[in-house]
């Protein structure tokens, strides 16, 4: 029977992106998002890096549940705007989850940006906390560079400008397999893995 461990988002994308890599490095998780317990209050991320609000996300969470909680805190740091918009990646045209909105402005941000300055990395810090008490986080990261206009369908976010270094497309223009196996999410998830065998030894497949 699966482990139960709450995922601390109501991203329905992140969900299904996670549950993926979890199954791929070899975990028998029943990942289950917020919506699944309502009267959860949304967590805010008060912190000041992703490490922190990856932190504070699982341990609300955890409290809450009762369960263990994996979180994750990630975004992009574009070398021209000096490390932004980083943790405020997901807010950064200022309504949270707007994809669409946060894509143009940062294009718009960069129009005037040099082929050769157009460097960025998008950084993800993954977290997870039992009710037990355990506390770990675990990072990853992908270097890459900017286009000035999207390209692709797939991910979301700010996928349709990003080409990881050493590819021609963008990381929307991957299959999902593709971008998972060098993702900065998928980097952060993989090296978690172990640490939820260690934490939570029944939810290795047998």
């Amino acid at each position: 029977m699966s482990v139960r461990v709450v995922l601390a988002s109501r991203n329905a994308h992140k969900l299904i992106e996670l549950r993926r890599i979890l199954e791929q490095v070899g975990l028998d998780i029943d990942l289950v998002g917020t919506d699944e317990f309502p009267g959860l209050p949304d967590v805010d991320e008060t912190g000041s890096s992703f490490v922190a609000n990856a932190l504070l996300k699982a341990r609300e969470v955890c409290a809450f549940t009762g369960l263990p909680a994996i979180a994750d805190d990630s975004g992009i740091s574009v070398d021209a705007l000096n490390g932004m918009p980083g943790i405020y990646s997901a807010r950064w045209a200022g309504i949270h989850g707007d994809d669409v909105a946060n894509l143009n402005l940062l294009i718009a941000q960069l129009d005037h940006v040099a082929p050769n300055k157009r460097g960025a990395a998008f950084r993800c810090a993954a977290a997870i906390v039992t009710p037990q008490g355990d506390e770990r986080v675990v990072e990853g990261t992908l270097e890459g560079t900017l286009l000035t206009e999207p390209r692709g369908t797939r991910g979301f976010g700010y996928d349709p400008i990003f080409v990881p270094l050493g590819y021609e497309m963008t990381t929307a223009e991957m299959s999902d397999d593709e971008k998972d196996a060098i993702s900065h999410r998928g980097r952060a998830l993989a090296a978690l893995a172990p640490v939820i065998e260690q934490l939570i030894p029944e939810a290795k497949k047998q």
